[in-house]
């Protein structure tokens, strides 16, 4: 029979366990894999969103870009003190853009949080853990994706001056990183088994721009699209003022470079674009896309529109309408416009109610809907390449190459045959709905 002393002595050298939980974007995906890595590295257990709760730390990786995201950190923290003055956790630490941009308001808040931590302090983070910071490691991650599929981070900041955007507050300005590591990373992904990559940014055709003096994303494209076993690239985040052409000719001409853009455009009136300090034009943006489809016809263009800035008036909303009813997006995404502090737009009366703000959302979103139905409908009876992401209730999910993880459609699939998440296969399409399809794996 054990002692009290032998069993306080077994108690005090369990190991530690951390726990990180991400909010917000994929970018912040990309940071707590990061971190996952260095604390493993240091022999540190660490998962990610553990559902065992067999973890006694917890690092909350928090979003700061919008009022209700900001909300859902906030509610995230307490929660996790909450379990901390249970008795169910040792600490509790904070980093990321909510932390970064309100750190001093939030250390008097919530006195409980064991240390808050910026966007770019990891090394502090790791000193937490009298872990050192491996440089060595540099661009390789702990992944909290499935194996099959991985965001990659190609730069870090934005030096745009949208009126509505607080993250160069809390990114800082852009910074890309060299062809050379972001090629390496991107090895090691393929090498863990990773099939597709998304690339991100806060502002992805600025790439390069920084460190060759010139927009340098066509050529990274090449040198990606030349990494073996690399089978779907996909682009995020583009900006449409002055969006380098060349881009498109890269993504014609490679076969693994997905025909998928993401390009937020915000709104579609001049009135608001000036207000928004977007530095385009609707006309532009019209030469635009029509440029990007006449370059790669079939090409699946992405959007997000912002609903209810100060001074929107419903005409605005109408000119949004018809330009989606013009161009007929194949994915658009909306937000509630926030009215962030020390953003250009601060200056301006928030003077739409925020149910107004969403019924404007809601109108402009059932407009998308109509189409994106009627763009499904025309899928019927053709046959795509679909990666297998997931089984879930006895069925398959999948995506084609104009589909990218969760925020686009999936394809519902029906096999007798053992599908495993990862592979390709090609599915002929049986049902169409307004988001989603269904369809049949045919053989190969």
């Amino acid at each position: 029979m054990r002692t009290f002393a032998a069993f306080m002595k077994t108690k005090t050298l369990k190991k530690d366990k951390v726990n990180i939980i991400t909010l917000g974007c994929s970018k912040n995906m990309v940071d707590s894999e990061v971190i996952g890595r260095q604390l493993n590295a240091n022999d540190i257990d660490v998962q990610h969103e553990s559902k065992k709760k067999d973890h006694n730390i917890v690092v909350v990786n928090t979003c700061g870009f919008i009022d209700k995201a900001k909300e859902e950190s906030v509610n995230t923290i307490l929660q996790q003190v909450d379990l901390k003055k249970q008795g169910r956790l040792d600490k509790v630490f904070v980093t990321g853009c909510l932390s970064q941009r309100y750190r001093d308001d939030l250390e008097k808040e919530i006195p409980e949080v064991d240390a808050w931590f910026g966007t770019m302090e990891l090394p502090l983070l790791l000193k937490k853990f009298e872990a050192d910071y491996k440089t060595e490691l540099v661009g390789e991650r702990l992944l909290a994706t499935p194996n099959h599929y991985a965001y990659l981070k190609i730069s870090e900041g934005c030096n745009r001056t949208c009126a509505f955007c607080a993250i160069p507050l809390m990114r800082g300005k852009h910074t890309s990183k060299t062809i050379e590591e972001v090629v390496a990373e991107a090895e090691r992904l393929v090498k863990c088994g990773v099939k597709e990559i998304m690339l991100i940014a806060q502002e992805l055709t600025y790439y390069g721009l920084d460190i060759y003096k010139k927009r340098m994303l066509p050529e990274l494209l090449h040198r990606l699209a030349d990494v073996k076993g690399l089978v779907w690239i996909r682009l995020h985040y583009a900006y449409p003022s002055k969006f380098p052409l060349e881009i498109l000719d890269v993504m014609r001409e490679r076969e693994n470079i997905c025909n998928y853009l993401d390009m937020p455009l915000q709104h579609a009136s001049d009135h608001m674009l000036e207000a928004m300090r977007r530095q385009i034009t609707k006309a532009e943006m019209d030469e635009l896309i029509f440029a990007i489809r006449e370059k790669v016809p079939g090409i699946c263009l992405r959007t997000t529109l912002i609903a209810g800035f100060p001074g929107e008036t419903e005409n605005d909303v109408e000119i949004v309408k018809s330009f989606l009813q013009q161009h007929r997006f194949d994915r658009v995404g909306i937000f509630t416009y926030s009215h962030e502090e020390d953003t250009p737009a601060f200056a301006l009366k928030d003077d739409i109610p925020a149910a107004e703000k969403e019924k404007r959302a809601q109108e402009i979103m059932e407009v998308q809907q109509e189409i994106s139905y009627e763009k499904n409908q025309e899928k019927l009876g053709k046959v795509f390449q679909t990666i297998i992401d997931k089984k879930e209730a006895g069925r398959y999910l999948g995506r084609t190459e104009f589909d990218s993880v969760e925020v686009d459609n999936e394809v519902i699939l029906h096999s007798e045959k053992k599908l495993v998440p990862g592979d390709f296969v090609n599915v002929k399409i049986t049902k169409a709905y307004d988001y989603d399809l269904e369809g049949e794996v045919i053989n190969n």
